[in-house]
Parts: C-alpha cells; structure tokens; sequence
C-alpha cells in the first residue's frame, strides 16, 4: 500500500486535525488513531508533526486546549475547535474545492489513460 509523504501532507495537516476536532474534543493520541484509520493507514502522521501542528492551530486562536480525564495517572491535554478554527476550516475547504478542479484540469487526461 502507497502512503503519502510529509512534504505532499505538509500544508494539509491543520485542515485535517481541524476536521477531526469538528466532530468533537479530542487529545493527541486518538487523533493519530483516527488519522490513521480514516486514511487507511496511507497516512501515519508523525508524533512531532501532530504537536507542532496543534501548538501552531493554538497560537493561531483556531483550537484552544484543557486538561481532561487523567489516564494511567497522567492527565491527558484535549482539544477543541474555536469558531475562528471553524470559520478558518470552512474557508480551507472551499480552497481545496477549487485546487482540485485546477490541478484537475491539467491531469484528469492523464488519470484516466491509467
């Protein structure tokens, strides 16, 4: 099975983790799990890309965190999406819309000759 590089996901991951945190607060751990089984296991995202993603997502005023449940008596840090994050979400999704009908028009040709 193909999986995509980090270079390709780059500019993705605060699209993907903003998703994930629009269907509800989440912590790191279960954020990679489900990065990883919505991708089919194409994208294992790197523990060090997720926290430098969530530490970039806070900063910019997209999520906020909280302390949560404590497990195996470690408190677990979860997440949620501000509406800055929701409206920023919303706006990156209409940009991937239009980016795909571009790129679109300059390989659909060779896609389907495969």
């Amino acid at each position: 099975m193909a999986e995509l590089s980090s270079d390709v996901m780059r500019g993705y991951n605060d699209v993907i983790v903003l998703s994930i945190l629009a269907d509800g607060d989440s912590y790191g751990y279960e954020i990679s799990r489900c990065i990883n089984e919505r991708s089919g296991g194409r994208y294992p995202i790197k523990e060090t890309t997720l926290y430098s993603t969530f530490t970039r997502l806070e900063r910019l005023g997209f999520i906020s965190s909280y302390v949560g449940s404590e497990t195996y008596g470690r408190q677990r840090t979860y997440y949620t999406v501000t509406d800055t994050g929701k409206s920023y979400l919303k706006e990156k999704c209409q940009e991937w819309q239009l980016a795909q009908d571009v790129i679109g028009s300059f390989i659909n040709r060779f896609i389907s000759e495969s």
